[in-house]
């Protein structure tokens, strides 16, 4: 066997290899506390863009001034973020405070999470969508 020819070979895998990992980045979405409703969703829906790309998402929430004061509305931003993203992603750092600054770390789960549908609730919508042969109403007959 031609042990050039080897070499090459195996270089050659490990290069195929490399291209298709996928190197994990961290990106950050930077929030204030009296975020608007549209603001918040669209924040949110590029962080569950980065998580479904496998990228690790850092929340900001910025306080200024007197906002130091109620930081509890930033904690309640972080944990609503945390609901809404909860099938995609899991904290890996809770919410803490960096300065002016609160931060919370998540990273994407191995495998998305599906709501459970319960047994009772499937079977009751097969069976209100077709009508019982009793409930079925026969056809008046003509004269």
């Amino acid at each position: 066997m031609d042990y050039g020819k080897f070499k090459y070979e195996q270089n050659k895998k490990q290069q195929k290899a490399r291209r298709k990992q996928h190197t994990s980045q961290l990106k950050e979405v930077k929030m204030r506390p009296k975020i608007e409703t549209h603001d918040y969703e669209f924040k949110v829906g590029h962080a569950r863009e980065f998580l479904l790309h496998h990228d690790k998402v850092k929340f900001t929430v910025t306080f200024r001034g007197r906002e130091m004061a109620h930081q509890d509305s930033g904690r309640r931003l972080l944990a609503r973020a945390v609901k809404d993203l909860e099938d995609i992603g899991q904290i890996e750092n809770p919410a803490r405070m960096e300065g002016r600054n609160m931060v919370l770390l998540m990273v994407p789960r191995a495998a998305p999470v599906k709501p459970k549908a319960t047994p009772a609730a499937s079977a009751g919508k097969q069976e209100s969508a077709k009508p019982k042969p009793s409930e079925a109403k026969p056809e008046p007959s003509k004269p």
